[in-house]
């Protein structure tokens, strides 16, 4: 990973995502910065948990991942961080540190199963990734979206490949959170840590 793709990873806003323009399983990530914040604040276990289902189902369907992956997967790479720091002490971080290794192994076997076949060269920079060219409508519109779908090459291979390299990446920029975890999440964290 460059320099320059770990200080973008690690500096990037959530505002400075246009959600609303990138793909999910779905439709579009225009929720995601409502359900990220319901998972930073880890207060009520079952609003975490309905957050927690509509973006990993949101940004994961069956070994596919889609363009607001790699941009979720940084901001769940930070919640990850804090829920560990209050793993401790607050039952909801417990349970979302558990639950956040799982989805990282899950996301990084998606990565490893699209490498070994043939693929593009990754976009050059995570940045790249909001490229004009490559984001979605401004106002959305259900059967554009569709019909948008219906095309030979919905993504350019090169964007497609991203969407997997640039979710690794999102991991790989806060390893050193993974190789810190208490005792008790040491297995899974060392799964999440053998896929990078």
């Amino acid at each position: 990973m460059t320099e320059e793709n770990r200080t973008y990873i690690t500096q990037l806003k959530i505002t400075d995502v246009p959600w609303h323009r990138l793909t999910t399983a779905y439709g579009r990530g225009t929720d995601f910065p409502a359900h990220l914040t319901v998972l930073e604040q880890m207060r009520d276990l079952a609003s975490v948990k309905e957050s927690l289902y509509e973006l990993t189902t949101n940004m994961e369907h069956q070994s596919t991942l889609w363009h607001a992956t790699p941009f979720g997967m940084v901001f769940l790479s930070r919640i990850l961080e804090k829920a560990l720091q209050e793993s401790g002490q607050n039952p909801v971080a417990h349970f979302l540190v558990g639950e956040l290794l799982d989805f990282f192994a899950c996301i990084l076997q998606c990565f490893h199963d699209g490498n070994e076949m043939e693929h593009a060269e990754a976009l050059p920079l995570f940045s790249d990734l909001l490229k004009e060219e490559y984001l979605w409508s401004e106002e959305y519109d259900e059967e554009e979206d569709e019909m948008r779908y219906e095309e030979d090459e919905v993504f350019p291979d090169d964007l497609f490949y991203s969407f997997y390299y640039d979710s690794w990446q999102a991991v790989k920029a806060y390893q050193d959170v993974l190789e810190q975890v208490p005792a008790e999440f040491a297995k899974p964290a060392t799964e999440v840590l053998k896929l990078l």
